[in-house]
């Protein structure tokens, strides 16, 4: 008996033949557990891919914009405060590496501390350290060097490159990525076993047809394709259904933007949406080696 899927057999899948059709059962628990189990396999495939991609994304964008930006503190006395931070801003003129350097003025250091103060915040009145925004080149600076030069030169500065903000931040959008990736995985082995139980079942009901099937000549290798290719178009449009509601559901999610950050750039964006076209192909082709599994393995039971 030859139940394994094979060339043959996906060429059966776009070859409509009434008589093998009318081995496996075209309505019951079955069809509706292939169908359901895909559609839903599909949906949350959507939602792991979107996650996984988003995930990329920032992981990529902290990672350019975090190496990129270094902050300089200036503590001082009010009446040297504006002094180091002119000897602080030509120093950074001198520093090989450094693009730009200026430092924040009361608005934007307002902006910063409003989410934990509130908009009226006196910045000009209190002790409130000077903030020096720094962009490095391509290259970067010695930061080393630099924090040994603002200590000579600059008591009152602190340099703060990010770099213990850095890493930890694109590990875990790394690691987020990666988990998102794993889900898929499991999705698919998940589907995988719902299609093969069904499957299984259905074989098992049709034991009585199989057996009259047999008497008059049908090979099992014909038998096992009727299921196969019944099993993978109803996985086909089961995933076909519920990768359209994801990437409907991903449409109804906020659009980025600055001020939602990670939670509203969870959707697909640009080329990206090409990916979700390819998950009803892929949960037809699980539910193509998974049927034939189950009938290879149920064929040689009935044996």
């Amino acid at each position: 008996m030859s139940g394994r899927p094979g060339i043959g057999q996906f060429r059966a899948l776009f070859a409509r033949d009434a008589a093998a059709d009318r081995v496996v059962p075209p309505a019951g628990f079955t069809v509706r557990l292939t169908l359901f189990s895909a559609a839903a396999m599909a949906f949350l495939t959507v939602f792991a891919l979107a996650l996984s991609l988003a995930a990329g994304r920032l992981a990529v964008t902290w990672g350019e914009e975090l190496a990129r930006a270094s902050t300089i503190r200036i503590s001082a006395p009010a009446g040297q405060m504006a002094a180091q931070t002119e000897a602080a801003l030509r120093l950074l003129e001198q520093t090989p590496g450094v693009a730009s350097a200026r430092a924040l003025s009361d608005a934007e250091q307002r902006a910063l501390l409003e989410p934990w103060f509130g908009p009226d915040l006196p910045v000009e009145t209190l002790p409130v350290p000077r903030l020096i925004e720094v962009i490095e080149t391509a290259s970067g600076y010695d930061g080393a060097g630099l924090r040994l030069r603002l200590q000579a030169e600059v008591p009152g500065a602190v340099l703060d490159d990010h770099t213990r903000w850095r890493s930890p931040l694109v590990t875990a959008a790394a690691r987020l990525r990666a988990l998102g990736w794993v889900s898929i995985l499991l999705i698919g082995a998940a589907t995988g076993a719902m299609v093969t139980l069904a499957a299984n079942a259905a074989l098992a009901a049709n034991a009585q047809v199989i057996a009259v099937l047999r008497l008059v000549g049908a090979t099992d290798a014909y038998i096992a394709g009727a299921f196969v290719r019944r099993f993978t178009l109803r996985a086909f449009a089961g995933a076909a259904a519920g990768t359209a509601l994801g990437m409907l559901a991903l449409l109804a999610l906020p659009q980025a933007d600055d001020t939602g950050g990670f939670l509203t750039g969870l959707g697909l964006q640009g080329w990206h949406w090409v990916w979700p076209v390819f998950i009803p192909p892929l949960a037809a082709v699980v539910a193509f080696f998974a049927t034939g599994f189950a009938a290879r393995r149920v064929l040689e039971d009935l044996a």
